[in-house]
């Protein structure tokens, strides 16, 4: 039984780190679009000050871009191919997990027939009460605007839990993991080469 709680108790603690790292990631796009024209980019400056994040965000998030639109072939430029905007959403998620299990031992004085008064020990199921934590949950958009026609060709979403962490290490890392993770998606799999 002690290898069961032990086993238990370490898929649980795997469980929860996966998916506090982990990214879900959506992408849609224009089918009529030649994704294999486009090798420039610049951001699209409008639609990034309406992202509703810290300006130091901002620049967390539009370096990672930028890192990962270079190690696709693209060069930023005046003249681009492709305007890059973000949109981000997030909100306050309550989590609430009733721990009731697990295996125990205790003591206790107490009264009852006259031959069961004193202290007493034994083995049975134990619990504790709900527990209650607080995360952010939050979703960042990538969108690309073609900029011949001023049309979103494509756009990536993820969403994930950010962590409320002062290493900023840390969140520059979780910040650099949604960004690729989104931009995996690009250019769509399933285009056909024109």
């Amino acid at each position: 039984m002690k290898n069961f709680k032990i086993l238990s108790l370490i898929a649980l603690a795997s469980v929860v780190l996966t998916s506090c790292s982990s990214v879900r990631v959506l992408s849609d796009y224009n089918q009529e679009a030649n994704f294999n024209q486009y090798k420039s980019y610049a951001f699209y400056k409008t639609g990034i000050d309406k992202a509703q994040i810290s300006d130091l965000d901002k620049k967390r998030i539009l370096y990672a871009i930028e890192d990962e639109m270079a190690s696709r072939g693209f060069v930023k430029s005046e003249n681009p191919d492709l305007l890059i905007s973000i949109f981000t959403k997030e909100e306050e998620r309550v989590d609430v997990y009733n721990n009731n299990f697990g295996w125990g031992w205790g003591g206790a004085w107490g009264w009852g027939p006259a031959w069961a008064w004193g202290p007493g020990w034994g083995w049975g199921w134990g619990g504790w009460g709900p527990n209650v934590s607080t995360r952010t949950q939050g979703s960042l958009y990538i969108d690309l605007i073609d900029t011949k026609n001023r049309e979103l060709v494509w756009q990536g979403k993820g969403e994930g839990t950010l962590s409320n962490t002062k290493n900023i290490e840390k969140k520059e890392q979780r910040i650099k993991e949604f960004v690729s993770q989104i931009l995996e998606q690009y250019p769509p799999n399933s285009v056909a080469v024109r």
